[in-house]
């Protein structure tokens, strides 16, 4: 059952463990990320950048320590977690079978959310006209990478979880991207951005950490108040 008063907190981590096998993911995290926060990773390949996004999702359990997201435990609460968090990972994960319109919309009505946001998302994305009969088979990746947002706007999650989120689009697909980030959080929304090109993130970000093997070793702030609109040139 979720809490009947909404979180003071996006995401927190106390000590957290995450492994796969026997190799750690996470090696003790410690983070709280406020609600209406955007919050920049960085760190080495390898680091654990992606892993954080993923137990953030609930896709990977906690073997130790305690964390909540939106003040839900992710083991106890996973569709409920997974329902009011969106995760924009390196694959756009599209059926091939499927067009555009129809990816969009069998993910936003799989995660339970509102179809009346589908047509507006995808007008938003620019995928519009012939490009919504297209199959995903058919598309570029920058495309691609398109139809995943849309179905991230679609959804209006709470918590944003992007990484690498400006990778295979162009200069104006950027901008787009970085406006939409700011929009969700000055709804109310959180967003955490795993990204190797923080120049992109930092003027709209509030603060960023930086993962090294598998524990957040630095922090540094950034604005007190994010950006309203940031153009990627």
């Amino acid at each position: 059952m979720a809490p009947e008063s909404p979180p003071t907190s996006a995401l927190s981590l106390r000590d957290v463990v995450a492994l796969s096998g026997r190799f750690p993911l996470l090696a003790g995290v410690d983070l709280q990320v406020g609600v209406g926060e955007t919050v920049l990773v960085e760190g080495p390949n390898g680091a654990g950048k992606t892993s954080l996004l993923r137990v953030a999702a609930g896709l990977v359990p906690v073997t130790s320590g305690r964390a909540t997201v939106l003040g839900l435990d992710p083991a106890r609460h996973r569709t409920e977690v997974r329902r009011r968090v969106g995760l924009l990972a390196h694959a756009s994960h599209l059926y091939d079978d499927l067009n555009v319109r129809e990816n969009v919309r069998f993910a936003v009505k799989a995660a339970g959310a509102d179809a009346s946001r589908i047509e507006g998302a995808c007008e938003r994305l620019g995928l519009t006209g012939r490009l919504l009969r297209t199959g995903a088979a058919k598309l570029s990746a920058g495309q691609r990478r398109r139809v995943a947002l849309a179905v991230l706007v679609a959804r209006a999650p709470e918590l944003w979880l992007l990484d690498e989120p400006h990778a295979g689009l162009d200069a104006s697909a950027r901008s787009l991207l970085n406006e939409l980030i700011v929009e969700a959080t000055a709804g109310g929304a959180t967003a955490i951005v795993v990204s190797h090109e923080p120049e992109l993130v930092e003027s709209m970000a509030t603060r960023s950490i930086t993962i090294t093997g598998g524990r957040v070793t630095g922090e540094r702030r950034l604005n007190s108040v994010p950006a309203r609109f940031v153009h990627v040139a």
